[in-house]
């Protein structure tokens, strides 16, 4: 393992329950849980951290933030799919933030296909440990492949990896090894394509 030290920290905002990260262009920004979206900006000595948008979907504890530099956007993914109470109970919404055009607003930018994930997980024979439950996708991070444009999405709750095409469509299921990771909880990319997973706990 390559040894790895804090080289720099800054203290942000109020506390809250934070859930995704990007780093774009020397600003971070940062997802709270409900939904609202701050941009911090650690190295200028005013405006330190302001919010940009609110909630743009249905209410819904949003986890997954990633920057998709193809469009200019945040890309923004609800934990469970919200549609069950307002829409789609099939399709699990993920939503756009342009970063260029000044609009606060979201829009829905892909969907995932629920009934999808469960047939490619019984095609492929991939089952949960008590091998009944049906594989769901509950969101934990979200991050773009920098060489292949996919999406990696990871699931805490049942310790899984879905592979999405940039449709939205089902590439690859992986269920990952519970001893290394005990609840992953966060997905990245270094430039050349490695993955990284961090853990809590």
């Amino acid at each position: 393992l390559v040894k790895n030290e804090i080289s720099e920290y800054f203290t942000f905002h109020y506390p809250g329950d934070y859930e995704g990260i990007a780093g774009v262009a020397g600003s971070f920004y940062v997802l709270r849980s409900d939904g609202t979206i701050f941009e911090t900006r650690p190295h200028q000595s005013t405006d330190l951290t302001k919010q940009i948008s609110s909630a743009g979907g249905p209410p819904a504890e949003y986890e997954g933030l990633c920057y998709d530099g193809r469009y200019h956007r945040l890309l923004i993914v609800p934990k469970s799919n919200p549609g069950k109470e307002y829409g789609d109970r099939k399709k699990h919404p993920v939503y756009g933030l342009n970063l260029i055009s000044g609009n606060q607003g979201w829009e829905k930018v892909l969907e995932f296909d629920l009934p999808e994930i469960a047939s490619y997980a019984l095609e492929n024979n991939i089952k949960l440990p008590d091998g009944k439950s049906e594989i769901k996708l509950r969101v934990s991070d979200i991050a773009i492949h920098p060489l292949t444009g996919m999406l990696f999405v990871i699931s805490a709750a049942n310790k899984m990896l879905f592979v999405f095409n940039e449709d939205g469509s089902v590439n690859y299921i992986e269920k990952l090894d519970p001893d290394l990771f005990n609840l992953p909880e966060g997905i990245s990319f270094h430039e050349n394509g490695d993955m990284m997973i961090s853990n809590e706990g």
